[in-house]
């Protein structure tokens, strides 16, 4: 019976095996023999080759791919006791380095505008926040530059859209009929204080 570790030439001999070529290279290499990772590289290459391409890389990802294996059997060849276990050690190392490549390639793919901006949250551009800090910066700047009486009244009107006129009576210590007046001078002040400060 041929097992996988054999099969017959053209000739009818038994002849060696990827995987008996790879152990007996391997044990050459180990023992001192330097041409002997050519032979090992030349056995596996086609083998490993079929493994990665099988995830669905092209040419110039596989070839990626099994560099980084043969790298990385080069960098931990020592922790491989078993010279019969060097080809399963590669082909597992490739089939795990294709495993990533192809998940890394996922998380790289380029993603349309329009899905984009569907998945980004809704948020003003960084120009616009620039531009809105700026005139925030410039009110509150023009603002201190009031008398108190019209800065507390401004601050509490800024952030209500329906002042308690009779609250802001006692507040600010002024008649309720003259807040409404009183408002007014304050922003007609806050108005030119913003016109000087923009043409500084």
């Amino acid at each position: 019976m041929v097992t996988m570790s054999e099969h017959r030439g053209a000739e009818g001999q038994l002849e060696e095996s990827p995987w008996d070529k790879a152990s007996g290279a391997f044990t050459a290499w180990r023992a001192g023999d330097a041409t002997a990772v050519d032979e090992l590289v030349s056995a596996m290459t086609p083998v490993l080759w079929h493994v990665v391409r099988a995830y669905g890389h092209d040419r110039s990802s596989a070839e990626d791919v099994i560099q980084a294996t043969w790298l990385g059997f080069v960098r931990l060849h020592r922790t491989i006791a078993d010279p019969q276990a060097v080809a399963s050690w590669l082909i597992t190392s490739a089939r795990r380095g294709a495993a990533a490549h192809t998940k890394a390639a996922r998380r790289a793919a380029p993603v349309e505008d329009e899905a984009l901006a569907a998945a980004l949250p809704d948020e003003e551009s960084a120009e616009t926040v620039a531009v809105l800090d700026d005139e925030a910066a410039r009110l509150w700047g023009a603002v201190a530059t009031l008398d108190d009486r019209c800065r507390r009244l401004l601050r509490v009107i800024a952030f209500m859209d329906r002042p308690d006129y009779h609250a802001l009576s006692q507040d600010l210590d002024m008649p309720v009929g003259s807040i409404g007046p009183t408002r007014a001078r304050c922003l007609a002040k806050l108005r030119t204080a913003l016109t000087r400060g923009g043409e500084r």
